[in-house]
């Protein structure tokens, strides 16, 4: 048993707001700058609807991430010996128009235009060229099924569902679209550190961030392109590959990362899971629909007398110990079973867990009077506007019982405190709910409490970093103080 710790995360969709005051704060801090204009380490897109950059989740055609056979991974597109046979040609990689042109506006037109009867308006300027430019897209050009026809009907996600589904679908009694903010996942078994020719894409061995040493960057690009959530971007003008570093400043000074810190919906939550790397490998092998039991066996339980004992074997402190023990993702994906990775079939095994939402109910018009209700209180979850089907192959592999089993455990908390607090619904209705769920009253008190009423410590539980150690096993420490972030010591040379 090889045990080590990892920065994990959880976003709550039911409570996302989609104000992308996450993506504006990560924008500020980290790529607002020459050559990261287009970047987005944060974004915030609507679902169904074809992301950033375009159909990221098509990877018959991006090729990104790892495949199964016989029980083996193994790179869709890049590796040692395919990834040399395209090393100066990679045919994968998105072009800037998948994701999009960036603008700025020519301001000074406001000022300088003569005295008239017309507004005065500012062009549009690409940040690129600088050059006048026609707006045609952006990081989420399909904001609230904004142009459904041409972005929600091309979901990748819809191909689990029949064409008659999907034609009812984009009704409009039947719209409907929740938000899914996404960053780099951190994943345990990341693709792009695997498919980078140059090593310079690494896994931090004291918390399992992924970072990428820009001074061993060549431009190869195979992140960018094994990536299967296109989180790996190419920075232009340094002729280096940059992505999201999990705010790790902070995260060594016990700060939430920036997209975190500023969540409006309080949707997000992080803390440190402990995990066997010794079974990556086999457990990364399982069928699609097997995957998401196999992430959560990898979790180690913090409380166990044995895993104790072998992460202090290997070196683990023990304040990262008792920070695994508060942890409020180990809670969200192991003890409830609440938090489903996004896209596990790509087998990256990420650490960025989705609570799904709970979405309105299909009614029907009856009467004048448009009717919402169910059978049964369950029965909304068959009844939902976006099939479970859907959200299944988003956060399942496709496992339908993984989605309805989080569902219910939602459910029953929200029917349970309508009970306490309106008092309109039968006693036995809702022990029958919590029986069905597998859910206790303690328990569905406990999701409640961290759902709705979390203090900041409750849902970022930062151990020390302990970064004297990791570092004083290369270098001296004093040489780095106050030396992290993202940049250079010397400025970057192209073509080494």
């Amino acid at each position: 048993m090889d045990v080590r710790s990892q920065v994990s995360m959880v976003f709550h969709l039911d409570k996302c707001i989609g104000c992308h005051t996450c993506s504006i704060a990560c924008k500020n801090v980290w790529t607002d700058r020459k050559g990261a204009e287009y970047m987005w380490w944060n974004n915030v897109e609507t679902k169904p609807g074809t992301g950033y950059p375009t159909k990221w989740e098509d990877q018959d055609h991006y090729g990104g991430g790892w495949e199964a056979s016989n029980g083996l991974v193994q790179l869709r597109t890049a590796g040692r010996y395919r990834g040399l046979t395209n090393i100066f040609h990679n045919p994968k990689l998105p072009v800037i128009d998948d994701y999009y042109e960036p603008w700025t506006y020519r301001y000074q037109d406001l000022f300088d235009a003569p005295a008239g009867d017309d507004q005065p308006t500012a062009r549009a300027i690409s940040m690129l060229t600088g050059k006048p430019m026609e707006i045609t897209a952006g990081p989420n050009w399909d904001d609230d099924l904004g142009g459904s026809p041409l972005y929600a009907a091309k979901d990748p996600n819809l191909e689990a569902m029949s064409p008659a589904e999907r034609a009812q679908l984009f009704e409009i009694e039947r719209l409907v679209f929740f938000y899914l903010p996404r960053i780099c996942n951190h994943c345990l078994n990341p693709a792009c550190v695997a498919s980078c020719p140059s090593g310079a894409l690494y896994k931090r061995g004291e918390d399992g961030v992924v970072v990428l040493n820009q001074e061993r960057c060549r431009a190869w690009r195979h992140c960018v392109s094994a990536c299967p959530y296109k989180k790996s971007y190419f920075n232009w003008s340094t002729g280096k590959s940059e992505k999201c570093i999990l705010c790790y400043p902070r995260l060594e000074t016990g700060q939430a990362p920036a997209c975190f810190h500023s969540c409006v919906g309080r949707i997000r939550y992080l803390g440190i899971l402990l995990y066997d790397a010794d079974r990556i490998t086999e457990l990364a092998g399982k069928s699609d629909t097997e995957l998401v039991d196999a992430q959560r066996q990898l979790i180690l339980d913090p409380h166990d007398p044995k895993v104790i004992a072998a992460a202090r074997a290997g070196g683990m402190h023990d304040s990262v110990l008792e920070a695994a023990k508060k942890s409020p993702v180990y809670k969200f994906v192991k003890d409830w079973g609440l938090a489903l990775p996004l896209h596990v079939e790509y087998r990256t095994m990420p650490m960025l867990f989705y609570v799904p939402p709970l979405l309105p109910v299909l009614g029907r018009a009856e009467s004048g009077t448009y009717d919402t209700s169910t059978p049964d209180l369950f029965g909304a979850l068959d009844q939902s506007r976006l099939p479970i089907e859907y959200l299944a192959r988003l956060f399942a592999g496709g496992n339908v019982g993984k989605v309805r089993f989080a569902l219910k455990k939602m459910m029953a908390v929200r029917y349970l405190r309508r009970q306490e607090t309106v008092g309109d619904l039968k006693p036995e209705q809702i022990e029958a709910m919590l029986a069905e769920a597998a859910l206790s009253r303690g328990e569905a008190d406990e999701i409640y409490r961290l759902t709705s009423l979390p203090t900041f410590e409750e849902r970022f539980v930062i151990p020390p970093s302990h970064r004297e150690e990791a570092i004083a096993a290369l270098d001296d420490p004093l040489e780095f103080k106050g030396a992290a972030g993202l940049g250079f010591r010397e400025p970057p040379r192209r073509a080494l």
